[in-house]
């Protein structure tokens, strides 16, 4: 009876002892849901890169900016109807190949859909259409590119856009300034309704430890 005691015993000291060295070679890692909002806030402790929060806060900036811009206004007064839109790609210009500009493309498309102010072209004749455009080397369409393909889809307007960033480092110490330009064309006139540009800074500190 003592020898299976000290026998259960010992498994039980056993079981222990690999939990304890199992949680060790894990490095203490731990996991936890948060929300968007402070999923944000954490992920500026840990880098300095472009994050979903900044996607939503330029792209909300970006909505804002068309419907309250006065040329957008008198457009559409003058049109008497909701406008045709074709939304073309925001393309990236900054130094950086993993900046996520799908996700911006795809945040703006949602939330100018949700405005309910216009009728959006066709989801797969604006992606079959954009392996057909021309981009100057602002990275907008050119008039004629604007022209044709107008009359193909039938749209009123043309958004185009793109993403800039300036770095600026010193001491350890860094500020990437973005700028977030959008270009609305009237199709058929081939003149510019509006523009907008957004901007959005980033900074960064290194420590003498590592970031």
């Amino acid at each position: 009876m003592k020898m299976v005691l000290n026998f259960e015993g010992f498994k039980k000291v056993l079981i222990i002892a690999t939990l304890g060295l199992g949680l060790s070679a894990c490095g203490g890692f731990q996991a936890q849901r948060v929300d968007s909002s402070e999923s944000d806030e954490r992920a500026l402790q840990i880098t300095d890169r472009w994050v979903a929060g900044d996607t939503e806060q330029v792209v909300s900036e970006v909505i804002e900016n068309i419907l309250g811009h006065e040329g957008f206004i008198r457009y559409r007064a003058s049109l008497g109807r909701a406008p045709r839109l074709f939304i073309g790609e925001v393309q990236n210009l900054t130094s950086e190949p993993y900046f996520p500009i799908n996700d911006i493309n795809d945040e703006l498309l949602f939330e100018i859909s949700a405005t309910g102010d216009f009728i959006l072209i066709d989801a797969d004749s604006r992606d079959a259409l954009l392996d057909e455009i021309t981009y100057q080397n602002d990275g907008m369409v050119d008039p004629a590119t604007a022209r044709s393909i107008g009359r193909q889809t039938g749209a009123d307007l043309m958004i185009f856009g793109n993403v800039f960033m300036q770095p600026e480092s010193r001491d350890g110490r860094t500020i990437k300034q973005y700028a977030v330009n959008i270009r609305m064309t009237d199709i058929e006139r081939g003149v510019e309704v509006m523009r907008t540009r957004v901007r959005l800074s980033k900074f960064s500190q290194q420590r003498s430890f590592g970031w």
